[in-house]
């Protein structure tokens, strides 16, 4: 099930450390959140920030932000999801977290049709050279934070011409319904991650 509507940035940075809180203090367990955000361009908290080109130019706000990474566009037609996480039940493995989410989007993908996969020294998932998910997480007190951004509708392409993505040079953007050749929503994706969430 999705966050209804478009959330903003900063509200769902605020859904995922409320939840962080409510873990820490043992009053939940581990949460998934699935949704869409209003347009915006995140990076993460680093000196290189040259991803983001001329950010004076950009068509959509930057917010900075702890997660691991470069420059990512996040806007309609994305499915984001934050899986909220206690690692400490996880085996403490910041990489075997980056493996599971790529595991779960790859598994998610080809539920559709579409054969994903990684790529070595990248993270995220792909098809062929083409980037579909980008993902970049954070811990508190290893609780995990952020997460995942996988372009299902044709949509959300256009925000990833002003930047380069994930700062990779010429990398070259996709979205499941253009691979799929149909069109499917991210409602549908969301349900089937759901439903494959480890």
């Amino acid at each position: 099930m999705l966050e209804s509507g478009l959330i903003s940035y900063a509200d769902g940075l605020a859904l995922q450390e409320a939840a962080v809180v409510d873990i820490l203090a043992g009053n939940a367990r581990d949460r998934l959140i699935l949704l869409e955000h209003q347009p915006v361009y995140t990076i993460g908290r680093l000196r290189d920030q040259s991803s983001l080109r001329d950010p004076l130019r950009l068509p959509h706000p930057v917010v900075e932000t702890n997660r691991g990474g470069q420059a990512t566009y996040h806007g309609p037609g994305q499915l984001v999801g934050y899986p909220i996480l206690d690692l400490r039940l996880r085996g403490q493995d910041l990489h075997a977290h980056l493996r599971m989410i790529e595991d779960l989007l790859i598994a998610a993908c080809a539920r559709f049709g579409v054969t994903a996969g990684r790529r070595d020294g990248l993270t995220g998932v792909w098809v062929a050279e083409r980037k579909m998910a980008s993902i970049g997480v954070g811990v508190k007190k290893w609780i995990s934070m952020h997460g995942f951004a996988i372009n299902i509708t044709n949509e959300c392409l256009g925000g990833f011409f002003a930047i380069t993505p994930c700062g990779i040079d010429g990398v070259t953007m996709t979205s499941l319904s253009q691979e799929a050749a149909c069109e499917i929503s991210v409602a549908d994706f969301a349900a089937v991650v759901r439903e494959l969430f480890p």
